[in-house]
């Protein structure tokens, strides 16, 4: 597989300020990896623009390996009429339904399939969200925020599991989180102001599996070299 963006450039309609300044980064392996940054630096945006979502941009994205490309964030609601048990069945495609039942349980949402979704609270809300992107066809997966409002125990049951079950897939997890993201994901792409050259700088990050045990100084020195990349 390989993502890469060379010389993005792009500002919001209405703008004059460049978001995008000559961004540019390649992407070259499988796994969980991060995009991080402050708020405004266009965690966002990249999403978008890696997944259709915006095409008003100059450079050019060059992907291979992944044809499949898809976008999720926690803002995305289900119909409220529906019970979550059946609009899962309904979306989920042949041959798929063995893993769906492993993820529901994973989620912890075993109890919740006979709820409306308009009843669950946030956190139930997004990791509902989050498991109807994960049952389908992918090659990349971009995740936005995707378990906000879960609790910290769920949500790194809940990455440990992906990472597990799909190991040939990419994906892209976008958080503030500066803990989570050195722990749990193999690269960070680091989104800095369009002032800074370059623009986007990866950091490498621990990448844990289920049953390693995480090494306290090398999680504290990717910590510190993703704030200082910032």
């Amino acid at each position: 597989m390989r993502l890469a963006c060379r010389d993005i450039r792009y500002r919001y309609p209405g703008s004059e300020n460049e978001l995008f300044n000559g961004l540019g980064f390649v992407l070259e392996e499988p796994g969980f990896h991060a995009v991080f940054g402050p708020s405004g630096v266009g965690k966002t945006s990249l999403a978008r623009l890696l997944t259709g979502g915006i095409d008003d941009f100059s450079g050019d994205v060059a992907v291979k390996g992944l044809p499949i490309r898809l976008y999720s964030h926690n803002l995305e609601r289900l119909p409220g009429w529906s019970s979550v048990g059946k609009h899962l069945s309904r979306i989920t495609p042949p041959g798929r339904e063995a893993q769906r039942e492993t993820l529901v349980e994973a989620f912890g949402l075993t109890g919740f399939m006979d709820s409306r979704f308009s009843r669950l609270s946030l956190g139930q809300r997004n990791r509902v969200n989050l498991l109807r992107y994960l049952i389908q066809h992918f090659q990349l997966l971009i995740m936005d925020e995707s378990l906000a409002n879960v609790d910290e125990q769920t949500r790194e049951q809940i990455l440990l599991t992906i990472k597990e079950m799909f190991p040939e897939s990419c994906f892209l997890y976008i958080s503030h989180n500066v803990v989570e993201v050195a722990t749990f994901c193999r690269k960070i792409l680091v989104l800095r102001s369009p002032e800074k050259s370059p623009q986007a700088v990866f950091v490498g990050g621990q990448d844990r599996r289920k049953d390693a045990r995480l090494d306290e100084r090398r999680l504290q020195q990717s910590m510190l070299e993703i704030v200082n990349a910032s």
